[in-house]
């Protein structure tokens, strides 16, 4: 759960600031994502956690109304949902995080679903869940054949090995600066990291999301820039996500990176459009 904090400016060490206003948004990547799929008319089952408390109750009730089967996600009574604080001002944001719930996926609770993986077209993961339950994921749809993209948000340290499990990854420009070890100052420096990523990981489709200059791409051909049409822009929180999940549905849909990477930079877009992430999931009827 999102607690969003609007305020003038942010308190110093010990000080006590009026806020404007709070809202509380059904948040976390993975449930962004699962909404953001079946928005556009997936079918989503979601692995996952939340807590026994008043949060997990609305989180279910509006993934159950967005249309995600939630049977794979544990209540575990005893434990909080997890939370993101986000404190916003005009000028900057700060978040704290409390996984809660999050903090207890593991491989066990993973395998206890991998029936729901290997039936599925495509898996997707991010970095909010513990990594031995990203890793479990990510290993039983490989050895089932199921392609899956890797979503390493928040950035967290990977081996070479765990993003070799990817079929599809997709950092966004600072992230990729993160698991290239070095600052990236040119779109001339981007792709000649992105074409030794190619070399470094043969086969796997790197997809750098780069906000309103759009997505670039390293294929066989070579690099190719998707730009991100000019919107009003309302609320930038969950335009990976949005990204993310058309991505996996032109996958799972069958379609070439021709159809499906045009079609996820529009939803991108759509998506900052519309306050809140998982409202601001665009439908196929948006993106027409």
């Amino acid at each position: 759960m999102d607690l969003v904090l609007k305020m003038k400016r942010m308190p110093k060490v010990g000080e006590t600031v009026q806020g404007e206003e709070i809202h509380y948004i059904s948040g976390g990547k993975g449930a962004n994502q699962a909404v953001g799929c079946a928005r556009l008319g997936a079918e989503v089952n979601m692995i996952g956690a939340v807590g026994g408390d008043a949060f997990g109750t609305e989180i279910m009730t509006r993934m159950d109304g967005f249309g995600v089967r939630t049977g794979a996600i544990s209540v575990l009574e005893g434990t909080s949902t997890g939370t993101a604080t986000i404190m916003h001002t005009p000028e900057d944001n700060c978040i704290v995080i409390v996984p809660g719930a999050n903090g207890h996926n593991s491989a066990d609770s993973i395998a206890a679903h991998k029936e729901l993986i290997r039936q599925s077209d495509v898996l997707i993961v991010q970095l909010e869940i513990p990594m031995p339950a990203v890793e479990a994921a990510l290993r039983i749809a490989r050895e089932s054949g199921v392609r899956t993209v890797l979503n390493p948000a928040p950035a967290l340290p990977l081996t070479d090995e765990q993003i070799g499990l990817a079929d599809y990854f997709t950092p966004n420009e600072t992230e990729f600066e993160l698991y290239c070890g070095t600052s990236i100052a040119s779109e001339e420096q981007l792709f000649e990291h992105m074409k030794a990523w190619q070399h470094r990981f043969p086969g796997q489709t790197l997809i750098v999301t780069r906000g309103k200059h759009g997505i670039s791409c390293a294929t066989a051909d070579g690099i190719v820039t998707v730009p991100a049409p000019i919107v009003q822009v309302v609320d930038t929180t969950g335009a990976g996500d949005s990204f993310n999940a058309a991505l996996c549905f032109g996958i799972a849909s069958g379609w070439t990176l021709e159809q499906t990477l045009p079609l996820a930079v529009k939803a991108a877009s759509y998506s900052v459009t519309v306050f809140g992430a998982q409202d601001g999931m665009p439908t196929m009827q948006n993106l027409s």
